[in-house]
């Protein structure tokens, strides 16, 4: 059974290409904790998915210096104990950047996701999830995660502005920035969307912005495949970076709990909703 209960802790990141920093910033940055979900049904620590999980999860690691993104099975299908995961850094890291985001990542979800049959970890560089589901090259635009700050305009300029930078973030493909004025942005999708699917999951993503997060001066929204984020100069969204810290400081307002409510009954499957305002 796949991610029935998570919980989740959000925080909004730079975007290196509009904003750079020396290497070593650079690398800390995108090791910066964004949020967990993790599966409520546990795995025996000693039984066949761990056995499959752990050449998994050094697939995932080993990869990460080669390429920004790939996907892995590990075990047999009939065996009903097979691990299925995959691993996507930001485009414009660099490969040492990329390979100690991934490094850090899946360290960090064996902590906060100890025994978990399926669990998913965002960094602010990185991402990577697991499960003994196959849930590798399916498509899915459910909503995970969306941010929208409290501070909002009635600007016309404003409105202007970010149309024209979500405009261009649902045209482009993988990964792609974009700044008009004082508003900049940035979106991606996962490395196996081809062109048309990733469009499509970028569309529906900036349609969220837009209609979830209306005059906010800052937003971000996350898809199962794909994410967009804008703010505005002077309101972008910051956190503490850290595992530790974002858990001690977010806790009390960012942390989700997430009901059977939206169960999809032909997977079982749910994925995190979490609506805040900031």
């Amino acid at each position: 059974m796949f991610l029935n209960k998570l919980h989740i802790s959000c925080l909004f990141f730079f975007s290196t290409l509009l904003f750079p920093h020396s290497t070593k910033q650079s690398s800390a940055k995108a090791a910066s904790f964004i949020y967990s979900g993790c599966s409520p049904s546990k795995y025996d620590p000693n039984g066949p998915f761990q056995n499959n999980l752990t050449p998994l999860l050094t697939s995932i690691v080993s990869g990460a210096a080669q390429a920004s993104y790939n996907s892995y099975k590990s075990g047999d299908d009939s065996s009903g104990a097979a691990a299925y995961g995959l691993y996507q850094c930001r485009n414009d890291l660099s490969s040492d950047d990329c390979s100690n985001c991934v490094q850090s990542a899946v360290s960090q979800l064996n902590l906060v996701c100890a025994d978990s049959l399926a669990a998913s970890l965002q960094l602010d560089g990185c991402f990577v999830r697991y499960s003994n589901e196959d849930f590798l090259g399916k498509s899915d635009t459910a909503m995970t995660y969306r941010k929208c700050s409290t501070s909002r305009s009635d600007d016309a300029e404003f409105f202007r502005r970010r149309d024209d930078v979500l405009g261009d973030l649902q045209n482009g493909v993988s990964y792609r920035t974009s700044s008009s004025g004082t508003v900049q942005g940035y979106a991606q999708c996962l490395g196996d969307l081809g062109a048309a699917d990733c469009s499509a999951c970028l569309a529906q993503a900036v349609g969220q912005l837009k209609n979830a997060c209306a005059s906010a001066l800052a937003a971000d929204v996350y898809l199962a495949q794909c994410y967009a984020r804008y703010w505005a100069s002077g309101h972008y969204f910051r956190s503490s970076a850290g595992l530790q810290s974002n858990f001690t400081t977010l806790r009390p307002s960012l942390l989700c709990s997430y009901s059977e409510k939206g169960l999809r009954p032909a997977t079982n499957n749910t994925h995190p909703r979490c609506f805040q305002t900031l």
